[in-house]
């Protein structure tokens, strides 16, 4: 999974951003992207290309995605409605990659905890301190899984057509408990940007926009001690 007591660089959504994702795993840190490798960009080949050979070479891992769910269940064959987006993505991809985006897809894990981190791409829910991943469905998803993928929804869509999505599982982290996700375009900045809650746990949102207008951002953390040291993507200070 990660490596034990290695120093560790998390990276936001990529969404074809090749260019951008091998600025960001130009390092000597083991990689944790948080998912959504695919869709929007421009070379979702190249992207997907990248993370093949950070998992071969043993120096990264990416965690389940909405979208990379959505290719996944495409390329198997499933009844999926096909955007824009992933009509674009299917085309793009030979055989071989199509073969090994689906193979690297359904093994790859919905969320990762640690003592003092919880890496997951939509939202967090307290069972998953408790409860191992699911294997890749054959079906919708269960509702952790759901979590995971898409954060927590109304059941409502936006004005944009988009689900309307709530943040108050931030509440549900607990003390001194960070958790880094993407999914959800936060930040106004165009940096990381973190929430807190009144107990003292965290969720520090990357996603800011790669793929679609915006850059790709990452943070390098720490994990060898109880606390979790913060560096952010443009940062070049070495861990405490």
């Amino acid at each position: 999974m990660i490596p034990h007591g290695v120093p560790l660089r998390i990276v936001g959504d990529v969404h074809g951003d090749s260019h951008g994702f091998a600025a960001a795993v130009a390092t000597d840190r083991f990689i944790v992207q948080l998912g959504d490798l695919v869709d929007d960009g421009m070379d979702t080949p190249g992207v997907l290309h990248i993370m093949f050979r950070l998992i071969d070479e043993g120096r990264g891992i990416f965690l389940l995605g909405n979208h990379d769910f959505k290719l996944a269940r495409a390329l198997r064959g499933d009844a999926v409605q096909r955007g824009p987006a992933l009509a674009t993505t299917l085309t793009s991809l030979d055989t071989a990659t199509a073969s090994r985006a689906l193979h690297e897809i359904t093994r790859a894990p919905a969320w990762i905890a640690t003592a003092k981190a919880m890496f997951v791409h939509g939202g967090f829910h307290p069972a998953m301190l408790t409860s191992q991943p699911p294997p890749f469905p054959a079906g919708r998803p269960g509702k952790l899984l759901a979590r995971a993928l898409y954060g927590q929804t109304t059941g409502r869509t936006t004005g944009a057509g988009k689900p309307e999505r709530l943040l108050a599982w931030i509440e549900t982290i607990p003390s001194g408990m960070t958790v880094y996700c993407g999914h959800d375009q936060r930040s106004t900045n165009g940096r990381p940007f973190t929430l807190n809650n009144p107990a003292g746990g965290s969720a520090i949102f990357l996603d800011t926009g790669a793929g679609k207008g915006g850059h790709l951002s990452w943070i390098d953390i720490s994990l060898r001690s109880p606390v979790v040291s913060l560096r952010d993507a443009r940062s070049d200070s070495s861990d405490d």
